[in-house]
C-alpha cells in the first residue's frame, strides 16, 4: 500500500489527467494511505496475545488480501482514466472489477467485524489501550458499515477523464432536490480532501469512523508518556477514564458529522443546529477532562513524610 504511495504521488506530478477536478491519481494514493495505517493497526493488534489467535490470523490475511484486490482494481482503472466505484461501463474491465467489489467490501467488514467480536472483549493490554482499543474498533466497524450509505445517494452522469460521459449509480455527495442524473461529486470541493463543499459528504463519517481507532490507541500511548512527568495521569485508572471520555467524544463527533452529511450540509458551512452541537460537544470534552482532573486531584495520596517543628525534636543524647 506504501508503495502504491509512492507510485500515484509520482503519477500526480508526471500524469495531467483529471476526474471531477482531481487528479487521477488522487484517489489511489488516498486508499493507499489509509490501508497502510490500518494495516499497521491490525497487524499490531492481532499480535497481542488473545484467546483465538488462529481464527483472528487467518480473517486477518482475508482483509490483507482483499484490501490488495480491492485497491489494486482503483489503481487499475485509474490507469485507465476512469472511475472504479459505482460505474456502469460495460466493458470487461470494468464489469469484473464490479463484481470484484461487490465481493470484496462485504468480505473487507466481515473480517474486520469478526476480529473486534473476539479481540474487543479478551483483556489483551493495560486498561487505558483496552479502553482505546475496544471503543476504536467499533468505530471501524461503524464506519466501514456507514460505506454503504453512499450506495442511496442516486445516480449522476459524470465525465471520465478523456471527456467520455459515464454514468455513475451512486456517489459520495448528498444534495437534496438535485436534478435526475446531475453530477453532484466534484462540483466545488475541499482542497487535497475534495469533500464536497456544496452539499453533505458521506466520505467524511465514513473517514472519521475508519481511523477512530488511531485516534484513540495514540492518545493512550500520548497519556502514558505524559504520566511520566504529570503527578495526576500516574493512575492507570485515571488515563482510561480520560480515553473513555475522548472515545464517548470521538463518538458525538461522527454522530455529528454524519448528521450533517445525510441533510446534505458541507462540513465547512455548518448551520446554527450543527454549531450548537458542535459547541454542546465540545462542553461535553471539557467537562469531562475537568471531572477526571478534580477526581484525581483529590485521590492524590497526602505525602508520609512530616517535617517536626524544632520544639517537637527529640534532644540528642
Amino acid at each position: 500500500m506504501l508503495g502504491l504511495v509512492v507510485v500515484s504521488l509520482i503519477g500526480m506530478v508526471v500524469d495531467d489527467r483529471a476526474l471531477l477536478g482531481e487528479s487521477v491519481w488522487l484517489k489511489p494514493a488516498k486508499f493507499g494511505f489509509a490501508f497502510a495505517t490500518y494495516g499497521v493497526t491490525l497487524a499490531w493488534l492481532l499480535r497481542l496475545p488473545h484467546r483465538g489467535a488462529r481464527v483472528t490470523w487467518w480473517f486477518g490475511t482475508i482483509f490483507a488480501i482483499t484490501g490488495v484486490v480491492d485497491v489494486g482494481f482503483i489503481a487499475l482503472q485509474a490507469a485507465r482514466g476512469t472511475f472504479s466505484h459505482f460505474n456502469t461501463e460495460t466493458d470487461s474491465v470494468n464489469s469484473i472489477g464490479q463484481l470484484v467489489f461487490m465481493s470484496g467490501v462485504p468480505g473487507l467488514f466481515l473480517a474486520n467485524l469478526v476480529i473486534a467480536l473476539i479481540i474487543s472483549w479478551q483483556r489483551v493490554a493495560d486498561r487505558p489501550t483496552l479502553v482505546a482499543l475496544r471503543a476504536g474498533i467499533w468505530t471501524a466497524v461503524v464506519g466501514m458499515a456507514l460505506g454503504y450509505l453512499m450506495g442511496f445517494t442516486g445516480a449522476q452522469l459524470v465525465r471520465k477523464a478523456d471527456g467520455t460521459v459515464v454514468g455513475l449509480v451512486a456517489g459520495h455527495t448528498v444534495q437534496p432536490g438535485a436534478p435526475v442524473d446531475a453530477a453532484r461529486d466534484g462540483v466545488t470541493t475541499m482542497p487535497l480532501t475534495h469533500w464536497s463543499t456544496s452539499g453533505g459528504d458521506l466520505r467524511i463519517p465514513h473517514f472519521v469512523g475508519l481511523h477512530g481507532i488511531q485516534v484513540l490507541l495514540l492518545l493512550a500511548f500520548a497519556l502514558a508518556v505524559l504520566a511520566r512527568r504529570y503527578h495526576w495521569l500516574h493512575a492507570a485508572s485515571t488515563r482510561a477514564a480520560l480515553v473513555g471520555v475522548a472515545a464517548l467524544t470521538y463518538a458525538g463527533l461522527l454522530t455529528l458529522v454524519l448528521w450533517q452529511a445525510l441533510r446534505g450540509q458541507s462540513l465547512i458551512h455548518p448551520d446554527t443546529a450543527t454549531a450548537t452541537a458542535g459547541a454542546a460537544l465540545l462542553a461535553f470534552l471539557a467537562a469531562g477532562v475537568s471531572a477526571v482532573y478534580l477526581r484525581a486531584r483529590d485521590d492524590e495520596p497526602v505525602s508520609a513524610t512530616v517535617r517536626l517543628p524544632a520544639s517537637a525534636a527529640p534532644e540528642p543524647h
